[in-house]
Order: structure tokens, then C-alpha cells, then sequence
């Protein structure tokens, strides 16, 4: 029978993980509590759907990691007009050729690995979108509804402060959320 420690255990194996720990409810309030008022530059608001996915389930995982942590399996930023439209979005250095080789329309690279649509236009309002991305390593062992997501920048630094990692722009956060199988508690 799985538990929380075996899950634990197998993230803590993975290159670039410094710590993993079960997040509390006094983390969890206070990641929605800054979540909740993040804005981009130019006050383009910030929607991070990753975290608001990850805080609804049962249990939380967070991952204090360096540079050296495998890189995510989907994108991680979307920029998205409030009726829907991708103007733009992050593509991973691991998913750039096989991008290329398929987009079909105009793009500026905005960064390395950031591409937005110049003909792509949305009604009125954008938003950056962080959406849950998936953990491959927790759905091994059968958890269900697994989503992964990076707090923001405030809510990761307060995540390593309060658990002993000083200000080092080495690190980062994860959160990995998900639920157990009906009937089992971890």
C-alpha cells in the first residue's frame, strides 16, 4: 500500500531537488492570499490556474528545486485575451523544433521561449495564464487529478523562507497537488 512518504521519497530522488515536503493549511492560505493579487508588467494581471487547481486538492507536495530539475512537460505561460484567444505562449527549449515545424502562421519571439501571434487579436482585456501542468512521477503511483504548477515569485519566496532556504535565486518552488483513490488515505 502506497503512502505520502513513499511519494515523497521518489521526488526527493529526482536530480535538482533540494527538499519536498506536504504543504500545510497555513501555506496553502497564504499562497491564495498572494496568488490572488499578482499582476505582469504594463498591470496585466496574472492568472495562475495552476495554483488555484493545485490548492483544491487533498494533498499538496512542495518541491524546492535548483536549475538542474528536469524541465516541464507542457508550457507554463499563455498570454490570453478574456474571450479566449492565445496571443502568445511560452515554448519550451525541449518542444522549439518540433513548434517550428508545425506553427502555421506568424510569430515574434519575444524571448527565447516566448512566442506571441501578431495576427491574433482578443476583444478587450489580456492575462497571462499559468495553467496546471502535469507530474508524470506522482500519477505513477496512482493519484488521481495530479496537477503541478510554480507559485509566483512572492509566494516562493515565502514558501522557502518559511522552511529554512535563504533568498537564493538558484532555487525555486513547485507545488504538485493531487487526490488519492477513493478509499485510500495516505
Amino acid at each position: 500500500m502506497v503512502n505520502l512518504a513513499d511519494i515523497i521519497s521518489r521526488i526527493k530522488e529526482m536530480r535538482g531537488v533540494v527538499h519536498a515536503f506536504p504543504l500545510n493549511v497555513e501555506c496553502r492560505e497564504k499562497i491564495l492570499e498572494i496568488e490572488s493579487n499578482i499582476t505582469a508588467a504594463l498591470g496585466i494581471k496574472v492568472i495562475n490556474e495552476g495554483v488555484i487547481e493545485c490548492l483544491k486538492r487533498q494533498y499538496i507536495i512542495c518541491i524546492i528545486k535548483r536549475a538542474s530539475f528536469r524541465p516541464p512537460p507542457e508550457p507554463t505561460v499563455m498570454l490570453i485575451s478574456d474571450d479566449g484567444v492565445v496571443l502568445g505562449e511560452e515554448v519550451l527549449p525541449h518542444f522549439k523544433k518540433e513548434f517550428l515545424a508545425n506553427v502555421k502562421e506568424d510569430i515574434i519571439w519575444l524571448s527565447e521561449e516566448f512566442v506571441m501571434y501578431p495576427e491574433r487579436k482578443g476583444q478587450r482585456k489580456e492575462y497571462f495564464v499559468m495553467p496546471p501542468v502535469s507530474f508524470p512521477e506522482v500519477e505513477e503511483f496512482g493519484m488521481l487529478d495530479v496537477v503541478s504548477c510554480s507559485p509566483s515569485a512572492p509566494a516562493d519566496m515565502m514558501l522557502r523562507q518559511m522552511h529554512g532556504h535563504e533568498d537564493n535565486p538558484r532555487l525555486a518552488s513547485i507545488l504538485v497537488g493531487f487526490n488519492a483513490p477513493d478509499g485510500v488515505e495516505l
